[in-house]
């Protein structure tokens, strides 16, 4: 009942604090986290108070405290705590309005009494103590950021803080790639929730849709324990987005970029609505809900003249438009608000973040010239992206109850132009696309976590809940083709392919609906076992998905025996399908929609594992245990067959362990050995075929792909100099068993893009990460702050597959999709009181091997390119507001595709090999500026 009165307050005292700007009183606060210097683990109930006061409070259940109310002046603080040794802290400084922040470590007294020991110490000395532990403690090989670090980067989003962290890489701004893995081997939680894919040909997840300035700190798990999702290979991206802020404040930026091959140049699009540039389309693109069906339309009942009036209803406007490509713009408001109760230690916060973004790109000239095809295209591509963030939290005694949500909606309306020649058709071809990509995810958490007792233990629940949303409404393609042989003829003109409806000239309307439902339930109970303290952890978790995806493939077939039918197709594209073509029966409404290309499916994943943290003695530790997981897919067609349905179930048992030896207080010495899965997604299930006009290919699943076991074993050195910085040398070794990979299935002579289950694939591979301030040249106050930060990834893998069935060329080669090497590198410095800071970024990853080769269509490979980023960020106003410049992919390498044609390993057109796909991105420039009050 006392809770329910403390939480009724709480949610009267949001809606004032929220609604009005809170001005801050005369005083300030001192706030931060106890941690157990072993483990990293969160002290519950440590009683922290100001020495000489009567003011303090126990840290709650997150280990976090918030004395409030204090005037300006520096404090000693007191913290205690039952079986560990007590600390005394001086010099802790409190600035008006300001929220001083101090973390700090405890460690077991052992055989000690409380009070009977009290170690002292400075502010500064303690906030390194703290910042080591949290860089040694992690049960696991991973590299994490935290929001200190964050606050001091030029980041904007996720996908930008993961370019900070060892071994990751970042493609198209925004998809991870860890240890040289496709994307498809990582797994990403969000606030401890699984987080779905957002793309809908592939398994991956968008990083650049959650704010930096809202994550509270993102760690990279590189190996396993058992309290981890199973399905990773590469690293388990883990976000947690904060929930109780600091201090009340409002957040404003604005931004704009200049893309060197886009900004102000001519581009080019289909129709453009006013509410493209909020994200969404105004529903004239659909198809119409009474359209009529498939089976009407290929069974011959509709008459001539419903033909005609169901074509009069699909939208008509095939015109070109010419505009200006403006500058880049992105806009956030982020609003966040703390309201501690003063005669309790009950504390009740909300964040709540408004983003939005604009770009519009041209990729100019993208060469295409392989097999029988010699093609340039020019890709416009329109984007827009909303996003919303809302987090409230409220703690009571040793409670917390947080509820999370995220929304984000992405609009990307693309058009292409295609002019080159076609060896096998002996045709010049010009080729038109227009193809809009509308897609959303909201994620909602509920989670709880309580303190049981008076030994630390506690349990931990949450609820989430996810939708994602693909929408594809009408995207039209067209080909015209004209024979070279035709010139000087009244012939030599380009006659549009409207003889027939494949899917190459159709048009596709595609939507895919997913709804995720996951609960989690963890237990923790801190032990005595060999005489050290111990971590027994428990817990269950399921995770049920339900898709559906509707697809309808409808094209215009000419009518050959109409007296207008030449005439006709020799229109230019904005008039090819007036409506007065269409009255005059030129063309027959066809629907080319297969059985298989709708599908429904569901998958249910149960999850329990038992988990031990031992310590033995001072130096050692482990982290061991197993977990189980079954795992049920069912997958049908829209008229299901036994070659296009699924209904698989897994059980599996995964054991882990991981131990830590402590040689110093600075350095580790790390090992583990761990079992994890890759399983296939609905997609890469699914017989549906689309035809992706880019690739110049159909893209198709495989209802046969089964599950991939993988065995790891890592090991790792790793030393901390000073606080903040690193040294590590790492080796990994993955054992793959029917690993999940792309290949080029052309038995029947054209190419499809799908997927197989190759028998035996072994990694193995080692990484070197260096962060250290350059002042080992010299000790000098500028040497002191600058950084020098690299990690260097070395890999090699080998695939060795049984040809028996699959029409593959190389039964041994390089997994698809495992880069040989990867290199990060920066220089970091801050300047003017860390008023300033410059980074300077350096990538660049191996060529790697994209599809594999089928017999008649090699292997395709993706070129190593240089990427160098700049940034500088300019705190002004007396700190509050921030200046910052971004430079991006300044050398603008090409991004290139290629077949490997004399096996040379190298990209180069003159020595016979062929392109895929060859571009210039052009390099991004930006200014943006952001005030909080």
């Amino acid at each position: 009942m006392k809770s329910q009165l403390h939480l009724k307050k709480a949610l009267i005292t949001a809606l004032f604090v929220i609604i009005g700007a809170t001005v801050f009183a005369q005083t300030g606060k001192i706030s931060g986290k106890v941690s157990d210097k072993k483990t990293g683990e969160t002290l519950i109930g440590v009683t922290v108070k100001i020495k000489g006061t009567t003011k303090g409070m126990a840290t709650d259940v997150d280990g976090k405290y918030s004395i409030t109310g204090l005037a300006t002046g520096k404090y000693i603080l007191v913290f205690q705590y039952v079986g560990y040794t007590g600390k005394e802290i001086s010099g802790v400084e409190v600035v008006t309005g300001k929220n001083t922040i101090f973390d700090v470590i405890l460690d077991e007294a052992g055989g000690q009494k409380l009070n009977e020991v009290v170690i002292q110490g400075s502010f500064k000395k303690e906030s390194i103590n703290a910042l080591y532990a949290q860089q040694k403690n992690s049960a696991v090989i991973s590299d994490g950021v935290s929001s200190e670090i964050i606050k001091r980067s030029p980041d904007k989003n996720t996908s930008d803080v993961l370019k900070r962290v060892s071994g990751a890489t970042i493609q198209d701004n925004k998809f991870v790639v860890i240890r040289g893995l496709s994307d498809r081997y990582n797994t990403a939680t969000l606030d401890g929730a699984s987080l779905p894919s957002t793309e809908p040909n592939r398994k991956a997840f968008s990083f650049d849709i959650v704010p930096s300035n809202l994550v509270e700190n993102l760690i990279v798990s590189k190996t396993a324990t058992p309290d981890l999702p199973a399905d990773f290979t590469g690293g388990a991206i883990q976000i947690s987005t904060k929930d109780i802020p600091d201090n009340n404040f409002i957040s404003i930026g604005v931004g704009a970029g200049y893309n060197s091959a886009s900004t102000f140049k001519n581009f080019k699009s289909g129709v453009r609505t006013a509410t493209d540039y909020f994200g969404f389309d105004n529903g004239d693109k659909s198809l119409p809900s009474n359209f009529p069906s498939r089976n009407r339309i290929i069974g011959g009942a509709l008459t001539t003249e419903q033909g005609i009036a169901a074509m009069n209803r699909l939208p008509s406007d095939w015109k070109t438009y010419n505009n200006t490509a403006l500058p880049t713009q992105n806009y956030q408001f982020t609003l966040g608000r703390v309201k501690d109760f003063k005669d309790s230690n009950n504390k009740f916060g909300a964040l709540i973040s408004l983003t939005y973004r604009n770009s519009q790109t041209i990729s100019n000239d993208v060469i295409r010239d392989y097999v029988n095809v010699d093609y340039h295209d020019n890709i416009y591509k329109f984007s827009t992206n909303i996003g919303a963030l809302a987090n409230f939290a409220y703690t009571y005694g040793k409670s917390k109850i947080t509820f999370k949500n995220i929304y984000n909606r992405t609009f990307d309306d693309q058009y292409l132009s295609r002019a080159g020649y076609n060896s096998d058709r002996n045709r010049d071809i010009k080729f038109y696309a227009f193809d809009l990509m509308q897609k959303s995810l909201f994620k909602s958490t509920l989670e709880g976590t309580h303190a049981l007792g008076e030994n630390n233990s506690k349990i931990n629940w949450s609820l989430s809940y996810a939708n994602i949303l693909n929408d594809q409404p009408d995207q039209k393609k067209i080909s015209y083709q004209r024979n070279p042989s035709d010139i000087g003829t009244d012939n030599y003109a380009y006659i549009a392919s409207t003889g027939t409806v494949s899917k190459e000239n159709s048009r596709l309307f595609s939507k895919l609906n997913e709804n995720n439902f996951s609960g989690g339930l963890n237990y923790t109970l801190p032990v005595k076992m060999f005489g050290q303290g111990a971590t027994f952890k428990t817990g269950l978790n399921s995770i049920y998905r339900d898709r559906k995806f509707d697809a309808r493939f409808i094209g215009f077939r000419a009518n050959s025996s109409s007296p207008d039918a030449d005439a006709i197709s020799r229109r230019p594209l904005r008039s090819l399908y007036a409506k007065d073509a269409i009255n005059s029966g030129a063309y027959f409404l066809d629907d080319i929609s297969a059985d298989a290309d709708s599908y429904t499916a569901h998958s249910l994943t149960n999850a329990g594992y038992l988990m031990l943290d031992n310590k033995f003695g001072e130096k050692s530790r482990l982290v061991w245990g197993v977990r189980v997981e079954q795992f049920n897919v069912v997958l049908d067609a829209k008229v299901p067959t036994p070659q296009t349905s699924v209904d698989d179930n897994y059980i599996d048992v995964l054991p882990s362990a991981n131990y830590t030896y402590s040689l110093t207080d600075k350095i580790n010495l790390r090992a583990s050995y761990y079992r994890t899965l890759a399983r296939p997604e609905f997609r890469e299930l699914a017989s549906t075929s689309i035809y992706d006009y880019e690739l110049l290919a159909l893209q198709q699943g495989n209802p046969n792909l089964k599950e991939a076991k993988i065995d790891n074993a890592d090991i790792r050195f790793e030393f901390y100099p000073q606080a903040g910085q690193i040294i590590s040398v790492s080796a990994f070794y993955k054992k793959f068993n029917n690993a999940i990979e792309s290949f080029n299935s052309d038995g029947g002579s054209s190419r499809i893009i799908t997927y197989i289950n190759s028998d035996k694939v072994n990694v193995y591979g080692v990484e070197l990460e260096f962060r250290k301030s350059l002042d080992f040249i010299a000790k000098t106050d500028f040497l002191e702050k600058t950084i020098f930060y690299t990690n260097l990834s070395l890999i090699k893998s080998k695939v060795e597959t049984n040809n028996t069935g699959i029409n593959l060329k190389d039964t041994s080669r390089p997994m698809v999709g495992q880069a040989p090497y990867i290199i990060n590198a920066g220089l970091q410095h801050s300047f003017l009181s860390d008023k300033l800071n410059f980074n300077a970024l350096y990538n660049r990853v191996g060529r790697k091997l994209n599809v594999a080769g089928g017999v008649l269509f090699p292997a395709i490979w993706e070129a190593p390119r240089n990427v160098v980023d700049l940034q500088v960020a300019l705190k002004v106003i007396k700190n509050k507001g921030e200046i910052k410049f971004n430079a991006g992919d300044i050398l603008n390498n090409r991004i290139t595709q290629y077949y490997d044609n004399d096996s040379d390993k190298k990209y180069n057109r003159a020595k016979g090999d062929e392109t895929i796909s060859s571009y210039k991105p052009g390099s991004n420039y930006s200014v943006s500026f952001n005030y909080t009050f």
